[in-house]
């Protein structure tokens, strides 16, 4: 949505939301809400503690409803995690309340972001190139149809703060910025 007060980030695991995320939210002044950590905070356990128990079904579940309840707020930058825009009223949610941004990655720079990463649950016990591969035939057209604006993947070696500067080179370009 454009003009909006909120930014919200969405894209495939190791896209770089919530480090990027936080380096936009500190440009712009906007309080940081990564969807994920938020779920861990209401909760008290891990997303991976709640995924053994409740399975995949219980996590989204949980993450409809945090959505709803952040993306309500006014005047946020919020990272999404990368399966949201699997539930169609999480994906009318993030287009009616906000500008929405996608940060793209290619499943060699996931695999080399993720490398140490034993946190994420979809990843446990899998060959992670062939899972990766598989959600992105799943979830690239969902993160295009509600895209307001494409963030380019990125060159393998690309920093944080690079990539947070080629965010805000194109922000300043595309988003209308409504007053919170």
């Amino acid at each position: 949505m454009n003009p909006s007060c909120n930014l919200f980030l969405i894209g495939p695991t190791g896209a770089g939301k919530t480090s990027i995320g936080r380096q936009l939210a500190a440009h712009y002044g906007l309080p940081f809400i990564d969807l994920d950590q938020e779920i861990e905070r209401m909760t008290g356990v891990s997303i991976a503690t709640i995924f053994d128990i409740e399975g995949e079904a219980g996590f989204r579940r949980r993450e409809r409803a945090m959505l709803e309840e952040c993306s309500g707020r006014r005047g946020v930058l919020l990272a999404s995690g990368a399966g949201v825009v699997l539930d169609p009223v999480n994906r009318r949610t993030l287009v009616e309340r906000g500008y929405v941004i996608w940060l793209q990655a290619t499943v060699p720079v996931q695999l080399q972001r993720l490398t140490l990463d034993t946190s994420r649950p979809l990843l446990a016990d899998v060959d992670r190139q062939q899972k990766l591969e598989a959600m992105a035939a799943v979830r690239t057209s969902l993160y295009e149809e509600i895209a307001d604006l494409t963030v380019s993947p990125a060159a393998d070696n690309e920093g944080v703060v690079a990539a947070s500067e080629r965010c805000l080179a194109l922000l300043e370009r595309h988003w209308n910025r409504q007053a919170a």
